[in-house]
């Protein structure tokens, strides 16, 4: 079974996803860490950001696993663990860029159907109900306040002990969503057979309780 969970940035998805997936036993897959891993790759290799042919030999060489760990999603990138790396800002101000771009979502999303193949996932990401995995079983978009939002990527930032202030956060997040949804090639859009959940008033174990007692409706009809 596959549960897709989509929606825009700071919704709180990676968290509830990950407490999900540990609450029905299923593997977690986050594909945002995915894209992450390989703008980092990008901006240390100082490769321009466009379809051109440096990134297309990049693509071609690199080796990228995700490793569920009892306490932590491990990403590890060329043998190395950038689980930290892949959460620095300047990563955060380039990953939407290089989402956008064709030839990294072929390589990403190949790579997340091989992991997702024969067994239970949570997968969580943008694109996943309605490209990677438009036939799951369950799918869920996330949406939240844009305050909310922004207070959620602060607490992120400060575990970095970076310093950012609530309103510039508020912009970059609205610029993020605008250009996420669009962008030619998968846009951020909600399919028409997803679930709506608005977290912004919601704790983490609501979110939860909330697309657990779904899904599990669902699996009642079947």
């Amino acid at each position: 079974m596959i549960i897709a969970i989509d929606g825009p940035a700071a919704t709180g998805k990676s968290t509830t996803a990950k407490a999900l997936a540990k609450r029905l036993g299923f593997t977690y897959l986050d594909t945002g860490a995915m894209y992450r891993a390989i703008t980092l790759l990008i901006l240390r290799k100082k490769i321009q950001i466009g379809e051109n042919f440096a990134l297309i030999s990049l693509l071609k060489k690199f080796d990228l696993k995700i490793q569920q760990h009892e306490k932590q999603i491990l990403v590890i990138l060329n043998g190395e663990d950038v689980s930290n790396e892949i959460r620095r800002l300047d990563v955060t101000k380039y990953v939407s860029e290089v989402s956008a771009l064709s030839a990294v979502r072929k390589s990403l999303v190949k790579i997340q159907r091989k992991i997702a193949k024969d067994q239970n996932c949570v997968v969580e990401g943008r694109d996943i109900g309605t490209i990677v995995f438009p036939d799951a079983e369950v799918k869920f978009y996330v949406v939240a306040d844009y305050d909310v939002r922004a207070k959620r990527r602060l607490l992120d930032f400060k575990k970095l002990g970076e310093e950012k202030s609530i309103d510039n956060l508020i912009e970059e997040i609205k610029n993020r969503d605008k250009y996420d949804s669009e962008r030619k090639d998968s846009p951020l859009l909600k399919a028409n057979d997803a679930i709506e959940v608005d977290t912004t008033n919601m704790t983490i174990e609501q979110q939860v309780d909330t697309m657990y007692k779904k899904i599990k409706l669902i699996e009642g009809k079947k």
